[in-house]
């Protein structure tokens, strides 16, 4: 096999992971809920104007980011159907994030996790 048809074969592989189809699975229930979209139309309007105050210089960006993490949380609040949307992309990003990691240990030789304290981890092979 060449190196692209691995990389295919670990595409499909990612596609067909459980993490993947709950992600997609939560991204429709999110679709399809009236009450989540409105929310999100709501967060998007909030942020839209967050960064707006903020070119205006009438908040700081440090002020922005607080407020726009409050917003995001008070609408997670608000809807299981956003939470578990949330949830499912933080555990794919997860297993995505895991996978590069490999690679980039094979391509440069580095684990990104790597502490250097051999009394975090059980070695290094």
């Amino acid at each position: 096999m060449t190196l692209l048809e691995k990389a295919h074969e670990l595409g499909e592989m990612i596609q067909e992971s459980p993490e993947m189809q709950a992600l997609k699975a939560a991204e429709a229930a999110q679709e399809s809920d009236t009450n989540a979209q409105e929310l999100l139309k709501e967060f998007n309007l909030k942020r839209m104007n967050l960064v707006r105050d903020m070119q205006a210089e009438k908040i700081t960006r440090e002020e922005a980011t607080k407020k726009n993490s409050e917003a995001f949380s008070e609408m997670v609040e608000k809807s299981e159907t956003i939470k578990a949307y949330v949830e499912a992309k933080k555990d794919f990003d997860a297993v995505v994030q895991q996978i590069n990691g490999i690679i980039n240990f094979y391509i440069t030789g580095q684990d990104p996790n790597c502490t250097h304290d051999c009394s975090t981890c059980g070695g290094c092979h």
